[in-house]
């Protein structure tokens, strides 16, 4: 069954979007059909990495990975993910991408881990490896070590947009596979915004593939499964199914309160 992706503090993850809801209102239907107009686009071949990059508009070490961040998402290979924390809105700017759960996800892997590594700007390897996200050597060495890892992204994932909806086919594994989650992110390729106080005060930053919100389409156990939601499904708080020019699904073991290795992913270009 489709479920919203909750996140809910109790598990160590805050919520990330308002429930879905279906838009039946004539003027949503226009907007859909003319932002997806065009025939989406397939990101050829397996990625060999999905790259969350945990930044703060407060922070003023994060501009030069947000802009790695923007070199790296060219690579078709690469899953590219920019999740906005909030923790640091107290020094005086109010991040306007943040959504709470980035911040409570971050603290999940930290726990996963071990460790209590959780600052910005931090990029997490393909779920299991953390770096300093303006060290591209670094990320790409963690790269290579998370895919030493023989479950590292070899399930075959696959992402359709058709008629008003969205599909995501994940296939069968052999053996006594893992129960991994699957979720699916829209997601912003780029968000400039003029920073009006704090640490970055007076910049205008451009953030790329700005993650808005996370939807859970179900639990995958091993066997071939289909997972289907409307795109009209993807609109939520503070941005509009318009701000969505991609889609991301990740299929990660684990739970949200205790996430693992991504053992597939899939991303498409709506524009």
């Amino acid at each position: 069954m489709i479920g919203e992706a909750l996140y809910m503090a109790s598990c160590g993850v805050g919520a990330l979007g308002t429930g879905m809801k279906h838009r039946a209102s004539s003027y949503l239907a226009a907007l859909i059909g003319a932002v997806f107009v065009a025939a989406p686009t397939a990101f050829a071949g397996e990625p060999r990495a999905v790259i969350e990059l945990f930044t703060s508009q407060g922070c003023s070490s994060c501009p030069p990975a947000d802009k790695l961040l923007g070199e790296l998402s060219r690579d078709p290979s690469l899953v590219t993910m920019s999740l906005a924390v909030d923790y640091w809105d107290y020094l005086g700017w109010k991040d306007t991408l943040a959504v709470h759960g980035h911040s409570n996800r971050q603290r999940a892997y930290s726990s996963a881990r071990g460790d209590r590594d959780v600052y910005t700007p931090q990029a997490v390897i393909n779920g299991v490896v953390h770096v300093l996200g303006s060290d591209k050597a670094a990320i790409e060495k963690a790269i290579a070590q998370t895919r030493q890892n023989t479950k590292t992204l070899t399930l075959p994932v696959k992402m359709t947009v058709a008629d008003g909806k969205i599909s995501v086919d994940v296939a069968a594994a052999a053996g006594n596979p893992d129960s991994a989650e699957v979720w699916l992110c829209p997601i912003t390729t780029s968000a400039p915004v003029a920073v009006g106080r704090g640490e970055n005060s007076g910049r205008t930053l451009t953030y790329h593939s700005v993650v808005r919100r996370w939807v859970k389409l179900g639990v995958w156990s091993g066997k071939a499964e289909t997972f289907s939601i409307p795109v009209s499904d993807m609109s939520g708080a503070g941005y509009t199914i318009a701000d969505i020019d991609r889609l991301a699904v990740v299929v990660q073991s684990g739970v949200a309160a205790k996430p693992g290795v991504m053992l597939g992913a899939a991303q498409i270009s709506l524009r």
